[in-house]
């Protein structure tokens, strides 16, 4: 089932439950979704494309969760925490911090890359690897942590 037909699906069930969080979230994704497919002039999207958007969705609620909580706005902020938890309902499975870790020697090994002079090549052969399913903040912290 693609993401299209699953936020279909999921915004008649919150429209029948009187749903409005989770319908008002569908309705960004989906809106996200039909703006990528006019950007790239498209009837559909690859997997990568929408967990890609789905990503996005996700670090722009993050941003604004820790700037919310930066300015003491608990209402924004638990308004967003929820939207946070139904957009985590369409990611795909994220790796472990073990998982990431294992990728990311494995590409240092095959970047041959020996300082941290050396992270700019190995982020830009692990993203591709990891991309979806990790944040990438933590992937650079765990890049970094490596390659000291």
């Amino acid at each position: 089932m693609t993401l299209q037909d699953q936020l279909n699906q999921d915004m008649k069930q919150a429209m029948k439950q009187k749903d409005r969080e989770t319908l008002s979230v569908i309705r960004m994704v989906k809106a996200s979704v039909q703006n990528e497919l006019i950007e790239l002039g498209k009837e559909t999207l690859t997997e990568d494309e929408e967990n890609s958007i789905l990503s996005r969705e996700v670090k722009q609620r993050k941003d604004s969760l820790q700037e919310f909580k930066s300015a003491e706005r608990d209402d924004l902020a638990k308004k967003v925490e929820t939207e946070l938890t139904i957009l985590k309902k369409y990611m795909p499975e994220q790796l472990t911090t073990e998982d990431i870790e294992k990728i990311v020697l494995s590409t240092i090994q095959e970047v041959e890359a020996e300082s941290k002079k050396d992270m700019g090549k190995v982020m830009s052969a692990v993203m591709p690897k990891v991309k979806g399913k990790a944040d990438g903040a933590l992937v650079k912290e765990i890049v970094q942590t490596k390659l000291s």
